[in-house]
């Protein structure tokens, strides 16, 4: 019997990152003393008040087909958040609804491209973005964002990637794995080359409501922009909300019935308490994500102070999100060497950052994404390493 290439296709070098995450989950379910850095996903529950209105939808019996692109309520209190921080009218009909955002993204991937198109991607991306853009046959043109900038955009490497295959331009903002997250003038720059060779922009900002030092812009809220911005979110990150499955896409009514009719023949809408659920917890946007920011800025200030110190180790700050990259070139261990050790010898799992693009090659992504006393605990295990080897 043989099998679709598809699969295959869209497989993504990437996805073998996942290995040494799922070996130590394995590791822990073991019994083994096991810290693990190398999955963005809250240690901490839920807030109460979202899982209680699921709790109340689904003894009311709201277990039935949905509309398939949302409630119209939920978009509408979406659309409300947007116009406020766009500085223009967004509508219920700018939005659908989505199964997280990976799933926003591989449905605007496959409403955007073709065979034959490019589609322009800062690299390192988030390691799911490859197998999602080839899945259309497009083909990925990465444009590297080199680390000695600190993984910022390089604005003439940008321009030179575009070519009259270009469809659209893919940006996570801010990046996973990086933290960096971009300027006002590195947006113009985008938004700029947008214009001028008429591509799609398509913005995943899963991370936005977790900004540490400055205000989040997003590229949308740019002039010319609202008719080629396809922005991309979810609650997964600012509410802890991971294993609920909910996020949406900001876009054009024309882009949003293209993608409805993708997701008649995919999830066919998502359940309806879960949709409860996510209206309040998007109508107390701002509440519940100023305390998440607290916790994760604290944390992040935690592994920057204990791992400074650190011999041949460089700690990346990030701007936002909910990781660290760790510069371990000097090691003299490759980053996957070095993250299969440290997870064997110390029992502390990392990500070989790697796996996002060969920029970040020499480079760990750490999830600060567990309780302060873990993460003191896995940084202390990780200095012990490092002093281990024979530098």
């Amino acid at each position: 019997m043989r099998f679709s290439p598809l699969v295959d296709r869209i497989a993504g070098h990437g996805v073998a990152a996942w290995d040494i995450h799922y070996a130590a989950c394995e590791a822990q379910e073991r019994g083994e003393d096991v810290i693990l850095l190398s999955v963005g996903d809250p240690d901490f529950a839920t807030p109460d008040f979202i899982t209680e209105a699921a709790i109340t939808a689904l003894r009311a019996g709201d277990t039935h087909y949905t509309h398939i692109a949302g409630r119209t309520e939920l978009r509408r209190a979406i659309a409300a958040r947007y116009a406020k921080s766009l500085g223009r009218e967004v509508l219920a009909e700018n939005v659908i609804t989505m199964a997280g955002a990976q799933n926003a993204l591989f449905v605007a991937s496959l409403c955007l491209l073709q065979a034959g198109d490019e589609v322009i991607s800062l690299d390192p991306m988030y390691v799911t973005y490859e197998a999602t853009l080839r899945a259309s046959g497009a083909t990925l043109v990465r444009v590297a964002c080199d680390p000695d900038s600190g993984f910022r955009l390089d604005a003439a490497r940008l321009a030179a990637a575009v070519t009259p295959r270009t469809r659209a331009i893919f940006v996570s903002n801010p990046n996973n794995p990086t933290g960096v997250m971009l300027d006002v003038a590195e947006l113009q720059t985008i938004a700029d080359l947008a214009i001028a060779h008429d591509l799609w922009v398509v913005v995943d900002e899963v991370y936005e409501s977790l900004c540490y030092e400055h205000e989040y812009v997003s590229l949308a809220s740019l002039p010319g922009m609202a008719e080629r911005c396809v922005v991309v979110s979810s609650l997964s990150k600012s509410h802890a909300m991971t294993g609920w499955r909910m996020g949406w896409i900001v876009a054009t009514p024309a882009l949003i019935r293209h993608a409805e009719n993708l997701s008649l023949s995919m999830v066919y809408g998502l359940p309806g308490f879960v949709m409860e659920a996510a209206l309040v917890a998007v109508t107390a946007h701002a509440e519940v994500t100023l305390g998440m920011r607290k916790i994760y800025r604290r944390r992040r200030d935690l592994v920057v102070a204990e791992l400074q110190d650190c011999p041949a180790i460089t700690v990346l700050k990030p701007d936002a999100g909910m990781f660290v990259l760790l510069d371990v070139r000097a090691t003299g261990l490759s980053s996957l060497e070095f993250a299969w050790r440290l997870l064997r010898e110390s029992g502390v799992s990392v990500l070989d950052a790697a796996a996002f693009g060969e920029p970040s090659q020499g480079f760990v992504r750490l999830a600060f994404t567990v309780s302060d006393k873990h993460l003191t605990q896995a940084c202390q295990r990780i200095k012990t390493f490092v002093g281990s080897l024979a530098l």
